[in-house]
């Protein structure tokens, strides 16, 4: 249904059972980074008025998502600590080429949100399925079900504004082999996407 060409790494829970501190603390800031990716598609695209609707209410969701994430993190008596670098989305965004049209422009955003939500929403599932902490896993199976209707409103978006839906299904495709490439090498940190 996601699309991904790579799966995780069911392994990939062992190294989170070992560090759920350090998921937790992870996923909280990528709540905080997809709210403040839709309020940076708001800034930069406010005439896009179905597209700016959406992102209001998905700031709003991904910022209550930060809230229950860090009342987990609270209630095990952690503090949330500081902002890790993402070096899956860091590698992820050089995919596209920088420059081109405003439009060109908004579709590599939608859809590097897209593959970054359908991500999240596979990691949740194995979370979901097979993590030992019971409290965790009905977290993370809420949380899947967002994530799921988040990437493929992104991909509608993409779809929708850009000039050439073959095109933008052409460069959906490419981006997800490349983002293939990149799960080669990660797999292996207690973060949500490394």
């Amino acid at each position: 249904m996601l699309g991904l060409k790579l799966p995780t790494d069911p392994r990939w829970v062992n190294i989170v059972e070992k560090n759920i501190e350090e998921i937790l603390v992870d996923h909280a800031y990528c709540e905080q980074k997809a709210a403040s990716t839709a309020i940076s598609l708001i800034i930069g695209f406010p005439e896009k008025t179905e597209l700016v609707q959406e992102m209001i209410s998905l700031v709003k969701e991904e910022m209550s998502h930060f809230k229950l994430v860090h009342d987990h993190i609270v209630k095990r008596g952690w503090i949330l600590g500081r902002e890790r670098k993402d070096e899956y989305v860091l590698k992820l965004m050089k995919f596209f080429p920088k420059g081109g049209s405003r439009t060109t422009h908004l579709v590599h955003k939608l859809l590097y949100a897209a593959l970054i939500e359908a991500r999240s929403c596979e990691r949740f599932r194995l979370l979901s399925e097979n993590i030992k902490d019971k409290e965790l896993a009905a977290f993370y199976r809420n949380l899947m079900v967002s994530e799921a209707n988040h990437y493929t409103m992104f991909l509608k978006f993409a779809r929708k504004y850009g000039e050439n839906r073959q095109e933008v299904d052409e460069k959906w495709q490419s981006l997800l082999a490349y983002e293939a490439e990149i799960m080669t090498e990660l797999g292996v940190e207690s973060t949500m996407h490394g």
